[in-house]
């Protein structure tokens, strides 16, 4: 592909890469979030509990070996505490806030998204407008027009391999805009 001689295109390559970093902030922001949650959910209760399964199963002969399982490696951090009322209150507050954190990450994720997505469209306009063919334009690296220092000095491999991590880094935030977020359990 020609290197569009185009100000602008570098402006929007620039802001791109500015972009893409924050998303990948904020997917990072995502993962910490839900493992908050996860690991405060596995607070309450890590294993089948021996009660439930009495209740589904009853003395069922079957159910046995999975009681004597579930009676041995089920446990509760919470019930194991002095302060279980105050425990399951640290634990519910933790969830809480940490679903509110995912929640409120997830949808400046969108709102990311759908300002990538404006920038994306300028900087395919420009490079048109700069002589290049739709998908020249398309296939153009935003790194590389950026002028990003960090690309400059990466070799024709690495140049590769970065380019590969940013089409899925564009992939995942694309995935985010169509409202396919993965909601954690609580």
């Amino acid at each position: 592909m020609k290197r569009p001689d185009s100000d602008r295109a570098r402006q929007l390559a620039t802001e791109l890469e500015r972009l893409f970093a924050h998303g990948a902030q904020l997917a990072e922001q995502l993962n910490n979030a839900h493992r908050r949650l996860r690991d405060a959910n596995d607070r309450l209760w890590s294993g089948v509990h021996p009660a439930g399964l009495r209740a589904v199963y009853g003395d069922h002969p079957a159910a046995q070996a999975a009681h004597l399982e579930a009676t041995v490696h089920g446990r509760s951090q919470v019930l194991d505490t002095p302060d279980l009322l105050g425990a399951v209150q640290d634990a519910h507050w933790q969830i809480y806030h940490a679903r509110c954190d995912y929640q409120h990450v997830a949808e400046e994720r969108r709102r990311l998204a759908a300002d990538i997505g404006e920038v994306v469209r300028a900087f395919l306009d420009e490079l048109a407008a700069a002589g290049c063919s739709e998908q020249e334009a398309r296939d153009a690296n935003v790194h590389e027009l950026a002028g990003s220092p960090r690309w400059r000095g990466l070799g024709h491999d690495d140049r590769k391999l970065a380019s590969d991590i940013t089409s899925r880094a564009e992939a995942a935030v694309r995935d985010a805009t169509s409202g396919q977020d993965m909601e954690p359990a609580s």
